[in-house]
């Protein structure tokens, strides 16, 4: 590859909006195997396709996680869920990874901690094929599903850490979202009902019956519904609390189950 064609890449990429057109260059470069594909893959970023779609993964906690047109892209931010429960997580631990997406918190959290025992749940096909695999190597479970009706009823009572980063942008909101989001991710992992807290209300009611007496339950959220959130958690019998990174503007929801 010339560096003629290297900065006819980037300029191309200028042109169409890529603010970090040079490092997407490079990656695009590294990526393809022919000078066809390269063309293609530019052609697409060009036209707004998510750098990830064209690349075919993303990084996330220093993973390359695969990632295809039809699942949610994980954010950085969710980096800090990940974070949260590794420090409650123990080797052995049986952790669910609810609305599990493209599987990379599971995944993450297996890396990290060693052996754990991990089920990945998602009601979308598309991404329990992705998930599974992202989790396969870590000898982790998916299961296609609504939410806990997908999980074994063995399971009921045994659950560690339940780590949720559940569709969260109310319904209104979703025409606010940057455009690579709104037109190329599943609507599915992005509406979360008209508060953005439906599917949060879901996972916490039913958590004390799954979770293991000490277990816990972390849900991603935004700062301006970390109060609601945090109210959805008590009211069903969780010690809750509220964990905060402005760095990576990212808020979770920490709730333990005391149950015995």
């Amino acid at each position: 590859m010339d560096d003629q064609t290297e900065e006819s890449i980037i300029q191309r990429l200028r042109t169409s909006g890529c603010v970090f057109a040079k490092e997407e260059a490079l990656l695009l470069i590294s990526e393809a195997r022919t000078l066809d594909d390269l063309k293609k893959m530019v052609e697409l970023r060009a036209g707004g396709t998510p750098l990830e779609h064209v690349i075919g993964y993303t990084e996330f906690c220093g993973l390359r996680i695969k990632i295809n047109s039809e699942v949610f892209v994980p954010r950085q931010r969710t980096e800090f869920l990940v974070r949260q429960a590794e420090t409650l997580t123990c080797l052995g631990d049986l952790v669910v990874d609810m609305c599990c997406g493209s599987g990379a918190v599971g995944a993450a959290l297996a890396a990290t901690i060693g052996q754990i025992v991990l089920y990945s749940v998602d009601i979308a096909p598309a991404s329990v094929r992705c998930a599974s695999s992202n989790i396969s190597a870590f000898g982790g479970r998916v299961f296609q599903g609504d939410l806990y009706k997908a999980l074994p009823y063995s399971l009921r009572g045994r659950i560690n850490i339940i780590v949720s980063n559940a569709p969260y942008v109310p319904t209104g909101a979703i025409k606010l979202l940057p455009r690579e989001a709104r037109l190329y991710e599943p609507m599915l992992a992005l509406d979360g009902g008209k508060d953005g807290l439906d599917l949060q209300r879901i996972v916490a009611k039913e958590a004390p019956l799954w979770l293991a007496p000490g277990g816990h339950l972390l849900v991603e959220t935004s700062e301006q519904q970390a109060s609601q959130t945090l109210d959805i958690f008590s009211s069903i019998g969780l010690i809750a609390k509220v964990a905060r990174n402005d760095d990576l503007d990212a808020t979770v929801i920490i709730g333990t189950n005391l149950g015995t």
